[in-house]
Parts: structure tokens; C-alpha cells; sequence
């Protein structure tokens, strides 16, 4: 069986949540599996491979899951993404829209030195927005986005699209 397939199998899908007509992608189910789990971060250093990458970015709170595990694995700091107000030190930040509403994402000012590569993990991408406001965060503090990088991709909302002017390497694991 393939990763695609073992992650799709191992993934729950729980209806109506968070709000009705939301059919929800669940990893916990993964994150219960030490063996997938490796597989996964196994998976994601493959996608890399001819990639140019100084640093992973992961996005606050589940991309932090295997991103942190990726980085190690390629021998490049890790970069936490958060939400503002969660990191101690002097930060640089970005303010996006969402749905309904706005967010704001920062990191530390001295995560990204100008010019480094950096790719950005999350566990699932959707509609883009959060990725892409990564995104920006990055070129923002002077470093270039090298790619994205996800578990899972809920293809159906088109969020691939929205990333391809930051870079066209953008791979998941699993697609729904």
C-alpha cells in the first residue's frame, strides 16, 4: 500500500464539525501511529530532494507536527509561524483576511536572515490563505519561499492556485 493510501486510510473524517456542511479532516489518528509518522516525515524529506531549502517554516499549531520532524531531518533551522502575541521576542508580522474576519501570523525578526530558502509546512491546505500569508511573512523578513509543503490537500477549494506565484512546488501527501 502506498503513504497516500496508508495516510488516507489512517485519516478520520468527522462531519459537521467544526459547523454544519464541514466534513473535517481529523490526524490524530496519524500522530497515534509512531510508524506512519516516520513514514510521513520519510515522504516529505523525498518530496525535497533537488530542493533548495535553509529552513522550514511551520505554521501554527499542526504544521509544527512533522514540520519541526522535516526540518531535523534536513539539517535546517525550524521556523515557527504563529499567531500574534504567542512569541517572546521581537517579532515581524502579517495581517491577512480570512472568510470572515482577519488574522494576523508573526515570527521571530531574526528566524529568516535575508535571502535564505525556506519551505513552508502545514498539516493540511484548503483554501490557501494561511499559506499564503506565510508566504509573505517570508519574503517580507527577506527570504524566499522555496515551496510548501502539506499532509493533506483538500483540492476541491483550489488553495494550489493561490500559491503558485510564490512557488510552484507545492506537494502533499494525500489529496481529497
Amino acid at each position: 500500500m502506498s503513504i497516500s493510501e496508508r495516510v488516507d486510510k489512517a485519516i478520520r473524517t468527522i462531519p459537521d464539525f467544526p459547523k454544519k456542511g464541514i466534513m473535517f479532516k481529523d490526524i490524530t489518528p496519524i500522530l497515534e501511529n509512531a510508524n506512519l509518522s516516520s513514514d510521513i516525515v520519510d515522504e516529505l524529506v523525498n518530496h525535497c530532494k533537488g530542493l533548495t531549502v535553509d529552513a522550514v517554516a511551520g505554521v501554527e499549531s499542526r504544521g509544527f507536527l512533522f514540520g519541526f520532524s522535516l526540518a531535523m531531518r534536513l539539517g535546517v533551522p525550524f521556523v515557527l509561524i504563529r499567531k500574534k502575541g504567542k512569541l517572546p521576542a521581537e517579532t515581524i508580522s502579517y495581517k491577512y483576511d480570512l472568510e470572515y474576519g482577519s488574522a494576523e501570523i508573526e515570527m521571530h525578526i531574526d528566524s529568516i536572515d535575508e535571502g535564505m530558502h525556506v519551505l513552508i509546512h502545514d498539516d493540511l491546505l484548503a483554501t490557501g490563505g494561511t499559506a499564503a500569508a506565510a508566504a509573505e511573512l517570508i519574503k517580507k523578513s527577506g527570504g524566499q519561499v522555496s515551496g510548501f509543503s502539506f499532509v493533506v490537500e483538500l483540492e476541491f477549494l483550489k488553495g494550489k492556485e493561490g500559491l503558485n506565484k510564490y512557488s510552484e512546488f507545492n506537494k502533499s501527501i494525500v489529496n481529497y
